[in-house]
């Protein structure tokens, strides 16, 4: 993996976290004066997750794809949930409510963001599991489709255990249908989480194929492990909340068996990097 640093690029590089800086402000203030406790707590969590995987994701692949893999999970996430929320595509048919703070169109704003945190854990946990490396190494567009689907499984894994604490204790939206399979959640929610996020993932990856990384300021390989303990927290969180209480065993082996996995890949590859086994850059990284 080539870890030379990517140049600044002055206004191009700052502005972006300028104006999630703001908008982040905008979130909490709003929330804290409109909104209860519980509310401004998801929104606050949910805006400081984006944050820490937003600056990781410019550690490992550099600030213009970190930026591109943000605006593709942002603008791909908002569109299939406001498609749900208004004609019913992809979820099923729902309706949200103002649990998760404000909105943009019928979508809360912090919807968009954990679509980016999400499929950017999924595709990192892919790249452990099957390439022990953190970033992508697809050749063809087989592996290619195959490193995207199971990172989008990585991240339904996450909604087995979310969708029924979110329907029926933060009551984060409405479900037309109420009768469904999963702890009356319906299956088509699932699917619909799995074909969004393989479309966000594969579309980063299809963007950036064949290209080398290239990491923006100091790198470690400490920074690999961070999209795996957010995953891990995320998965604690089910464990000690999860509803009802069935989920949260379901959710220790289907979100703990990618993380054992990653954890090993990430291991491997830190043994390659030290006996030198690793080609190019990847001597380097410490």
């Amino acid at each position: 993996m080539n870890t030379t640093a990517e140049p600044g690029h002055g206004l191009a590089r700052v502005l972006p976290p300028l104006v999630f800086g703001l908008l982040a402000a905008y979130l909490i203030v709003t929330s804290i004066r409109s909104f209860n406790d519980t509310t401004t707590l998801w929104v606050t969590s949910s805006v400081v997750t984006f944050a820490v995987c937003w600056a990781n994701a410019t550690h490992l692949l550099g600030w213009r794809p970190a930026l591109t893999f943000v605006l593709l999970a942002i603008s791909i996430g908002w569109f299939a949930e406001q498609m749900g929320d208004t004609r019913g595509w992809f979820f099923g048919d729902y309706t949200y409510t103002d649990a998760l703070g404000p909105r943009l169109g019928q979508v809360p704003i912090v919807v968009p963001l954990i679509w980016f945190v999400l499929t950017y854990i999924g595709y990192v946990i892919a790249n452990l599991i099957v390439w022990h490396a953190p970033v992508d190494r697809s050749d063809h567009i087989g592996e290619l489709l195959l490193l995207s689907a199971v990172a989008a499984m990585i991240v339904t894994a996450y909604d087995l255990g979310m969708d029924p604490y979110m329907v029926f204790v933060l009551k984060a939206w409405i479900m037309e249908k109420t009768d469904g399979a999963w702890f009356t959640e319906t299956v088509q929610g699932f699917v619909g989480w799995a074909v969004i996020a393989f479309i966000i993932i594969t579309t980063f990856r299809l963007i950036y194929r064949n290209k080398q990384p290239k990491p923006f300021g100091p790198f470690t390989r400490r920074h690999a492990l961070v999209p795996v303990l957010v995953y891990f927290g995320m998965m604690m969180g089910q464990v000690f909340t999860g509803h009802p209480v069935e989920v949260r065993t379901i959710a220790v082996f289907a979100m703990g068996i990618p993380i054992l996995c990653a954890l090993a890949g990430w291991r491997y590859w830190r043994r390659l990097a030290a006996d030198g086994s690793l080609t190019g850059g990847a001597n380097h990284v410490r």
